[in-house]
């Protein structure tokens, strides 16, 4: 794997991990960390604060600052009142790696736990660019972690209309979410055509979302969004899914390439509006 990180070494960011206090995150903020110029401010978010404030003083312990901001991504005001905050210390945000993100279980019925996931994953997606795609300033770099599940080839045909279609926005992908929602919870999901797996349909929400944020950017601003897939990581999240965790990546292996693509230089074009895995674009239709 190519460990390069390339950032534009002379100026300084403002950067944001959302669910940064533990597993994927933890790994973000600290390479951002690492290998963001100096003065640059990396805010670990976390919905938390003892827990948040746990992580910041674990990187301490590495000789590494972050700076610590409560942000929940289930409530809109916490999120709101973060992005205020940020624009009030700083006047804008260059690097946001929309991150937090629910944990679902095998032994737990997909009816009991759908709403909570999909709450956080896809609405808090979808708060997150709202509330930050304002802040974003010329030369930013917007990512929100989704999987290679992501695509429209994971869902019958019949229902990729309702994640790709001409003049299609984020309140229609929350209408498709909710709906899905209501679907699974009635046990109609399958009858509908979704596939079994509650993390699919929320998957492929995520990277719809991204791509609808990337193609209302007015052109001009050198701003990036893409969904990024960091490949299997060895979380407590996912080793229930998993039988054999034995080609997993640690996760600060697997931040390498997310952080890659939070940091594209000024002037990149692309990717944008895409998902990503390995620095390669995953066609979302094809």
């Amino acid at each position: 794997m190519n460990n390069e990180t390339t950032v534009d070494r002379e100026v300084p960011r403002i950067a944001l991990v959302t669910g940064g206090n533990q597993g994927l995150g933890l790994a973000l903020v600290r390479r951002l960390c690492q290998h963001l110029p100096e003065g640059s401010t990396v805010y670990l978010g976390a919905r938390n604060l003892e827990r948040g404030r746990g992580a910041v003083a674990e990187l301490a312990t590495e000789g590494l600052r972050s700076r610590l901001i409560v942000i929940d991504v289930t409530d809109g005001t916490s999120v709101r009142d973060a992005a205020a905050a940020i624009r009030e210390r700083h006047g804008g945000i260059d690097i946001v790696i929309s991150n937090a993100a629910a944990r679902i279980s095998p032994d737990r019925d997909n009816a009991a736990q759908v709403r909570g996931f999909v709450d956080t994953n896809n609405r808090g997606a979808i708060r997150m660019i709202e509330a930050f795609g304002p802040l974003l300033r010329d030369g930013a770099r917007f990512v929100l972690v989704a999987s290679f599940f992501g695509t429209l080839t994971q869902l019958d045909p019949t229902l990729w209309d309702r994640f790709e279609r001409p003049g299609i926005t984020l309140a229609d992908i929350e209408r498709t979410m909710d709906e899905y929602v209501t679907a699974v919870e009635a046990d109609k999901a399958t009858s509908d055509g979704w596939p079994d797996w509650i993390n699919i349909p929320s998957k492929v929400g995520q990277v719809a979302a991204a791509r609808i944020m990337a193609r209302a950017l007015p052109s001009g601003r050198d701003i990036l969004v893409n969904a990024a897939c960091p490949g299997l990581v060895d979380t407590d999240a996912s080793r229930p899914w998993f039988d054999n965790m034995a080609e997993a990546l640690s996760p600060d292996d697997a931040a390498i390439d997310v952080v890659w693509l939070a940091t594209l230089p000024t002037g990149t074009t692309e990717p944008h509006g895409e998902l990503v895995q390995y620095r390669k674009v995953i066609p979302f239709r094809r």
